[in-house]
């Protein structure tokens, strides 16, 4: 008399069947299996077996839903070929997604210098000075920056420097808060005359590291070298410029 199996309940020959029995009972159990595993049947490329409902061996073949192989914040959805999708994780503060066909999802994270941010000022103010000690141009500017490990590039275009008749010359520098990073001129519109001298512009360019997050102001400072007769910068008010561009490392 035949049984059946304990978790499938497929039903088999128990060891006091007959022989002519036996066989009958397997060629039901082959059915019963057949019937069973039906739906492993099929499926096409990239599909992935799921199952259909709470019930034993009922089971549906389906695309892979990319979304399930995202288990972190930043996760990006890519994929290696045609209908494989993958998992990209997220690159590190201030890296950028570039592609590149050597990687295994055609993408890849990369430390690249960009500019972060723009700060810029200008002034007209005609400013002179006789002394011998630096003083404010009153061209200035404060940025920010993002990250620590930015740096900033510095363009300054100091306009209307000139001197006035006696024989000296200006000074011109770079400042960040009170340090003095660049010495954009030491002995500008010296002529060794007594003469005026009206010679324009100053410009400059400087790259900084204030590794700093915080608020960090620029700004030029002048003085007359012989510290007698004045030296202007913005003589009849022209526009004198400082732009500041925050680059990430």
């Amino acid at each position: 008399m035949a049984t059946t199996t304990p978790n499938f309940g497929w039903s088999v020959p128990t060891s006091t069947d007959l022989v002519k029995d036996g066989a009958t009972a397997i060629e039901t159990l082959g059915d019963a299996i057949d019937a069973s595993l039906l739906d492993l049947k099929g499926g096409t490329t990239g599909q992935v077996l799921a199952k259909n409902s709470n019930t034993d061996m009922d089971f549906t073949w389906a695309a892979i839903d990319p979304l399930v192989i995202l288990d972190a914040k930043g996760d990006l959805i890519t994929a290696t070929a045609a209908d494989t999708p993958a998992r990209l994780a997220v690159g590190t503060n201030g890296q950028l997604l570039t592609a590149d066909s050597t990687a295994s999802t055609g993408l890849k994270w990369i430390s690249s210098r960009r500019i972060v941010q723009i700060v810029t000022g200008s002034t007209t103010t005609q400013t002179g000075s006789s002394s011998a000690t630096y003083a404010d141009t009153t061209l200035t500017a404060t940025i920010t920056p993002t990250l620590s490990t930015s740096e900033v590039l510095v363009f300054v275009t100091q306009a209307g420097c000139q001197k006035y008749a006696s024989n000296t010359s200006m000074g011109l520098r770079l400042v960040r808060g009170s340090t003095t990073i660049l010495q954009m001129a030491t002995l500008a519109g010296g002529d060794g005359s007594s003469g005026d001298n009206q010679w324009g512009t100053i410009a400059a360019t400087y790259l900084d590291a204030p590794a700093t997050t915080s608020a960090t102001t620029y700004k030029t400072t002048f003085n007359s070298t012989a510290g007698t007769t004045q030296t202007t910068v913005q003589h009849g008010s022209p526009t004198s410029t400082i732009v500041l561009m925050e680059v990430s490392a």
